[in-house]
């Protein structure tokens, strides 16, 4: 497994490298039998230590965790934990999502924008037309609605946009304010 390590206006030493890759073999050696990559960032937030640990598994799904605490090493462990607790969690559909799904997920190219909000906006522009301040690339997942959901949990996202393989067309999935899970499909003519 691929692992980068990186902190964010902090030191990561040798040893913590080493905790890392230990830690992160341990459990995608229990749930993942393929090769992945691995992100780790390291940052710290006043007093807190933070690090964000995102899987990329093989089949293209993603899995990211995130935990704080006032030592490095205890925030490593935690968002190692948190992995370990969403992998355990959704195993037996990784198991067979692998079987059901021979090649990796397919990926579309698609554009993000974030707008200005009102409060950045000038009053005297009456045009109306938002004011894009940012633009990304986004990868758009060809999955299942299931593939999808599960998708969202495993990245703790609140919305997920994919391309539906079995209508083929733009749908997202979203979590509600009653904890709960939307789908919005577009109707077909």
């Amino acid at each position: 497994m691929r692992t980068q390590i990186t902190g964010k206006q902090i030191d990561i030493g040798d040893a913590l490298q080493t905790h890392v890759k230990d830690e992160l073999a341990v459990v995608m050696g229990k749930y993942s039998q393929r090769p992945t990559d691995a992100t780790v960032i390291f940052s710290k937030n006043a007093h807190e230590f933070v690090c964000e640990v995102i899987v990329h598994l093989s089949t293209g799904l993603n899995v990211q965790a995130k935990a704080h605490a006032t030592e490095i090493y205890a925030a490593c462990d935690g968002a190692v934990e948190k992995l370990d607790k969403q992998l355990r969690r959704y195993k037996r559909r990784l198991k067979d999502h692998h079987k059901e799904r021979t090649d990796p997920v397919e990926l579309l190219s698609g554009a993000s924008y974030i707008l200005a909000s009102e409060e950045e906006t000038d009053d005297s522009d009456a045009s109306m037309q938002p004011v894009i301040i940012a633009e990304t690339e986004m990868k758009i997942q060809s999955l299942s609605v299931g593939e999808a959901v599960m998708q969202m949990e495993l990245a703790g996202a609140n919305v997920l946009v994919f391309k539906n393989e079995g209508k083929n067309a733009v749908n997202v999935v979203y979590r509600r304010e009653d904890g709960n899970i939307g789908w919005i499909e577009p109707q077909t003519a």
